[in-house]
């Protein structure tokens, strides 16, 4: 699983609680208060209830941390009077409230659809988040599929491409970086599969991979390290000699790069970059692979 700071975490719940709050505040007058107390009754919503009755209900429910009853009080506001402020409103607490109460698929679906049907809404940035945030928090560990991550990637970019100003956009900056960390996690994990399986070959493809597309992420110095031990393996020592080379003036004090450079050595080499080479042309900017 990708590294997730305590802190970034409590900001973030607290950031969606406090918009949350802020979402039911700006809803219509709210009404029946005073049956706020009277479980039969938050319980037992009829189909010709009120809007503002059913709404109440939802947010008693969530402000006593039953999500799933609270999700439900929402949908039902949105299902009974569809194309009202009640609904738009409901369709965001549904996220909100499914997603407190990790049900990150439904979460998912209410937020696509809150986009989708109110794209220019203020919230619609919210939203998205909420999107994002419940792909994010479904990454699975780097032995599994990462679609989970891909979309979670996907989301948080959108969020930095249209709400650059808003208030989750550096969180999202955030986001991106360890999603894009998971995913160069992942094809690292293979490589070193393939390497273990004396496949030198397969295994130089998923290493590429790293190199040309997350050279921000932590694994780019053990990516060109298996580069090095991929090529001499494969008796392509120019290869090895490049991606030693670079490993070395980018990451000097880095054991990757003594063992690259112990490796070069013990075939009587010496570290050098060939400014043809893919790996050389791809830190330079010239080729993305």
């Amino acid at each position: 699983m990708p590294l997730r700071p305590v802190s970034t975490s409590r900001s973030i719940a607290a950031r969606l609680a406090i918009r949350a709050a802020a979402i039911a505040l700006l809803a219509l007058p709210l009404g029946a208060c005073s049956l706020f107390g009277e479980e039969d009754v938050l319980y037992k919503a009829q189909p010709t209830d009120p809007a503002d009755l059913l709404y109440n209900q939802g947010l008693v429910a969530m402000n006593g941390h039953d999500y799933t009853k609270a999700a439900k009080r929402f949908e039902q506001v949105d299902r009974e009077y569809p194309q009202t402020e009640w609904s738009k409103k409901a369709i965001l607490m549904t996220a909100y409230t499914n997603y407190q109460g990790a049900k990150y698929d439904d979460a998912i679906t209410a937020a696509q659809r809150y986009i989708t049907l109110y794209p220019q809404s203020p919230d619609a940035a919210y939203a998205a988040y909420l999107y994002a945030s419940s792909n994010y928090a479904q990454i699975p560990d780097v032995t599994r599929d990462q679609q989970r991550t891909l979309k979670a990637l996907d989301a948080f970019q959108e969020i930095v491409k249209r709400w650059p100003t808003s208030e989750y956009a550096d969180d999202a900056k955030f986001k991106i970086q360890v999603t894009r960390d998971q995913l160069a996690g992942k094809e690292m994990e293979i490589g070193r599969f393939y390497l273990n399986q004396n496949n030198p070959t397969a295994a130089v493809n998923r290493f590429k991979v790293v190199v040309a597309q997350f050279q921000q992420t932590r694994h780019i110095e053990e990516a060109l390290s298996r580069l090095a031990e991929c090529y001499m393996a494969l008796g392509v020592p120019s290869e090895a000699q490049t991606a030693t080379a670079i490993l070395g003036h980018n990451y000097p004090d880095s054991q990757w790069y003594k063992d690259a450079y112990a490796l070069v050595k013990s075939n009587g080499l010496e570290p050098r970059e060939d400014e043809g080479s893919w790996i050389s042309k791809t830190f330079r900017g010239v080729i993305t692979m």
